[in-house]
């Protein structure tokens, strides 16, 4: 199975128990996987188990939004509670310089929910100036970007154009919108403006049918997988820890909207990974 969880967090404590088995599950498989850091010891975790499996495991570094503020984050699968970092230019371009490292990210806006006793004004205006930073970042040592982005249910396309707005004021494209939950025109916009979309086991809910449009539309070479790891996990693993293994599910997902074989779908979904991330 030639594919590449193009966003997984391996580096997190859900896998602190089975960490080595469930790596060698997904090496067992052929694949290789980006483990995406949210903070600075995720993102150093996510370094060191890159020098641990070159070229197999590779890292990306970032400071999440929902790290800027300490808050109570209720996820279905796994609530856990952030605490607060400020983002540190030198600890992170000291990362960005370890063999593996092929990415910033994953950073962007998550309007979702403002944490309780903050400001909106003051919750939005934290996010993008650390975006611009982390931006910053991504263009002096030459990385593409993991775009993460969150909207609030009032405003459901909201995160996703102040995102781009905060990219097209730097001129900086080379990015990837991973978890896409937006809408057909939104989803234009991001293409239009330069950037690939990732899919996640989202696509395989049957709740989530308006996303299949979308599938259809966006175009083989900008497409790439992911899972999300631990979260999001597709049938028939709903409600379970999900692993980059699952990520086959995506792709199948893929192949059947698009009217493709799996197999065209690993190959070109694999081939965008390598060239956005210059994997070795």
């Amino acid at each position: 199975m030639d594919l590449i969880d193009t966003h997984c967090h391996l580096n997190f404590n859900a896998y602190k128990d089975d960490l080595d088995a469930v790596i060698q599950r997904t090496l067992d498989a052929g694949m290789r996987v980006i483990n995406v850091g949210s903070q600075s010891s995720t993102s150093q975790r996510a370094v060191d188990m890159a020098k641990q499996y070159p070229g197999k495991l590779f890292a990306a570094i970032a400071l999440h939004p929902l790290h800027l503020f300490e808050t109570y984050v209720d996820e279905v699968e796994i609530p856990f509670k952030t605490r607060e970092e400020v983002f540190d230019p030198a600890y992170y371009s000291n990362l960005a310089k370890q063999p593996g490292v092929v990415a910033i990210g994953e950073c962007g806006l998550d309007y979702y929910r403002v944490p309780e006793g903050v400001e909106e004004a003051v919750f939005i205006k934290k996010q993008k100036a650390t975006l611009l930073q982390q931006i910053q970042l991504a263009q002096d040592h030459d990385l593409p970007m993991i775009l993460h982005v969150r909207t609030s249910k009032e405003e459901p396309q909201r995160a996703y154009l102040e995102t781009l707005d905060v990219l097209k004021h730097v001129g900086f494209n080379n990015g990837v919108v991973h978890c896409y939950t937006g809408d057909l025109e939104t989803a234009k916009k991001i293409l239009d403006a330069g950037f690939m979309i990732s899919f996640t086991g989202i696509i395989t809910f049957p709740n989530a049918k308006e996303l299949l449009p979308i599938v259809q539309y966006v175009p083989m070479d900008r497409v790439m997988v992911e899972t999300d790891s631990p979260y999001l996990a597709p049938p028939p693993y709903r409600g379970k820890r999900n692993e980059p293994l699952y990520v086959q599910y995506v792709a199948q997902k893929i192949a059947e909207v698009k009217g493709l074989q799996v197999s065209e779908v690993e190959e070109q979904t694999t081939g965008n990974a390598e060239k956005f991330f210059s994997l070795k």
